[in-house]
């Protein structure tokens, strides 16, 4: 086999550096990006923030360097850069205050960055206002505090060994964390501080309505223009957008529709317009849709900016001159950067080739944008593109990575549906996979459902398992983004219908290959792709072995669990009103027919996902006498992100391979 590179094991697979996250200085002359390594202990990735050259000339150079690291990098108009970080601040007076995430400023000129803005709670997100620099960021307070209040409240939990959480309401938790005690408020820095500490709270008594919120300050630092969460129904909660007054604190509702929910707000450069993204509510029978709307920051009527665009956008920024809108989107297994004029609407599409788009940032003088390149076949990459020329393709900046030379090559493949839709998929094969050599096959499910196999994945990355001469089959069947509504409306509240038929036909094509070993083939899946694999494991034997990830296994008892059991049921019905949906796609009903071996793998923190879904089915596994093996991660969520565990996750899962597709006699992991 050639040589897989820093593929070949799993620790070089780990040292390569991950650039996330671009933004560009006020004169256009300086980007930064922030770049994760492993520690020194490599037990953690620690980012920190690299200037990239906008020409493409001079070599990207570190400008930050802390054992916490640093991330969320913000420029003032005078060229400051602020930046997130828990770095320890000398002779602070609270143990606890010392490694909270702060606001730290590392001056134009360059020097030692310096703390100017933290809170009792910590500092989640920052945003400056473009012209006069106002500061607005999140943080966390405790219910009734306010101030100094909050720390020491926060002081009297700890000392009385206090963790308990009271709710009212839902929700409760969120992906992999909980939501309380605390809430999040928007705060800007007052007036007599001068080490920081002195913030004027926008937000008083917030409740949940700032969890996860997008928001954005005007220009001239007089506003901020956020999402704002309202209850819609039992457990439910919607976005409004609203406008705060920085200097009274007076609020307005700028944006609120009872059927739909609004996010990524941006205000435009001239102060005078908000663009946010517009997601209807999906019902029982119909799925949301997204789009983007525009409207006068003033106040006024909301206009859709793209109309006919059959697609879900994303990520809305500025033109400088607050004559367009940029924005992103997937498209058939790709991503695409899109302009859209503010006035005429007219819209052109700027990229044309196989990557995936983020972290736009337009330059000052109208002519370029940089933004962040992902594809499938390389990690996030800064680039710059024309602001304007449609179908280009980029040009790539001297990074603060290389990209990593891969142990195969990437190729399409396509099939028809049994309904006559088309289908696609990528197939990643080792180089010497061939007639004389098939590859034996993996399909792997994404996670989802809505989302799609068009970019660089760290977490399931097919490279890895192509390096120990699998070829990975990446499809996108129904339910999947890029495709357009009536695609996403193929699976919807049924599951184990299209989306499970999609899966088959476009493996059919692909088994069919002369460099495909049809008769040595596995699935796997992750999340939404864990529920395929456990459908495909009650519907078919033609694999020889599944890998089920963060699963889902019995729908109806999933439904009450989840960290969002009002939106579940908002396209699967409640069990107990409507149980049909349950009862024809929940992979626990077809479990008298599983006889397929299967890893089940699940951390017990995940609460999207919870984890009795995999106890369940690996429960289910054991009594029925199928060989079974369970992976359990005590520390870990729906992601399984510390180095080390990471290591035993792709280990178990190659072993679990090599024994059952390949034959090879089981060898426990070192590890393990």
């Amino acid at each position: 086999m050639p040589d897989a590179g820093v593929f070949a094991e799993l620790e070089r697979f780990l040292d390569l550096p991950r650039v996330a996250g671009l933004t560009l200085s006020p004169d256009g002359s300086r980007l930064v990006a922030t770049v994760s390594v492993l520690s020194g202990d490599r037990k953690k990735y620690v980012g920190s923030l690299w200037q990239v050259d906008p020409a493409g000339e001079q070599p990207a150079r570190r400008l930050t360097s802390s054992d916490n690291g640093e991330s969320g990098a913000v420029f003032t108009p005078d060229g400051s850069l602020l930046f997130l970080s828990d770095r320890p601040v000398p002779d602070a007076a609270d143990a606890e205050d010392e490694h909270r995430t702060a606001v730290w400023q590392l001056p134009a000129a360059g020097g030692e960055a310096t703390r100017v803005l933290a809170a009792p709670g910590g500092i989640a997100d920052l945003a400056a206002a473009r012209s006069a620099g106002t500061l607005v960021c999140a943080t966390s307070v405790l219910p009734g505090a306010a101030g100094a209040d909050d720390r020491e409240l926060r002081k009297a939990r700890r000392d009385r060994g206090v963790s308990a959480v009271l709710y009212s309401d839902f929700p409760l938790r969120h992906w992999d964390h909980d939501l309380g005690p605390a809430e999040p408020h928007l705060v800007t820095p007052g007036a007599d501080g001068t080490d920081g500490t002195d913030l004027t709270d926008l937000t008083a008594e917030p409740g949940r309505a700032l969890d996860n919120a997008s928001y954005d300050v005007v220009p001239d630092g007089s506003a901020v223009v956020t999402t704002w969460a309202v209850p819609r129904g039992p457990g439910e909660l919607r976005n409004q957008v609203r406008v705060i007054d920085v200097a009274t604190g007076q609020v307005r509702v700028l944006l609120d529709d009872e059927h739909a929910d609004y996010g990524s707000v941006a205000v435009s450069p001239d102060g005078q317009w908000v663009v946010a993204g517009r997601e209807s509510w999906p019902t029982y029978t119909e799925p949301s849709d997204t789009t983007l709307c525009l409207v006068p920051l003033a106040s006024g009527e909301e206009r859709d900016l793209l109309p006919d665009l059959d697609r879900w956008p994303a990520a809305p920024v500025w033109a400088p001159d607050s004559s367009a809108v940029y924005a992103t989107f997937d498209d058939v297994g790709r991503g695409r950067i899109v302009r859209v004029e503010r006035e005429s609407g007219a819209v052109t599409v700027l990229t044309g080739d196989d990557g995936v788009y983020s972290a736009v940032c337009p330059h000052p003088d109208g002519d370029r944008l940089f933004a962040l390149r992902s594809a499938v076949t390389g990690p996030p990459a800064p680039v710059v593109l024309d602001a304007r020329a449609k179908d280009q393709q980029p040009t790539p900046l001297r990074g603060p990575a290389e990209p990593p030379e891969l142990p195969g090559r990437l190729t399409e493949v396509a099939a028809v549906a049994d309904d006559g839709q088309p289908l696609r998929a990528w197939l990643a094969l080792p180089h010497d996979a061939g007639a004389d050599r098939p590859a034996p096959l993996l399909l792997w499910a994404h996670g989802g459902p809505e989302s799609s196999w068009n970019q660089w994945s760290w977490r399931w990355n097919p490279w890895l398992l192509v390096a120990n001469g699998y070829a990975v089959l990446l499809p996108d069947p129904a339910l999947s983004t890029g495709y357009g509504i009536e695609f996403h409306q193929r699976g919807w509240g049924s599951w184990g219908d299209k989306p499970y038929t999609d899966l088959m036909t476009v493996t059919d094509v692909a088994v069919a290959r002369p460099d495909v070993d049809e008769d040595r083939t596995a699935a796997l899946g992750g999340s939404f792709g864990g529920y395929m694999a456990n459908w495909i494991a009650g519907h078919t034997d033609r694999f020889k072995a599944i890998v089920t990830h963060a699963s889902l296994w019995a729908l109806d008892q999933f439904s009450g669990t989840t960290d969002v059991p009002a939106y579940w049921q908002t396209q699967f019905g409640d069990p107990a009103q409507h149980p049909e949906r349950y009862e024809q796609h929940s992979p626990h009903e077809f479990a008298h027919r599983l006889g397929t071996p299967m890893l089940v793998i699940h951390g017990d923190k995940d609460y999207r996902v919870p984890v009795g879904e995999g106890l369940r089915l690996y429960w289910q596994l054991v009594k029925s006498g199928v060989e079974a093996q369970f992976l359990y991660f005590p520390d870990e969520n729906h992601w399984i992100l510390k180095p080390g565990n990471v290591i035993a996750w792709y280990d178990t899962i190659t072993a679990f391979l090599a024994t059952h597709v390949l034959g090879e006699p089981w060898q426990r992991p070192q590890r393990l």
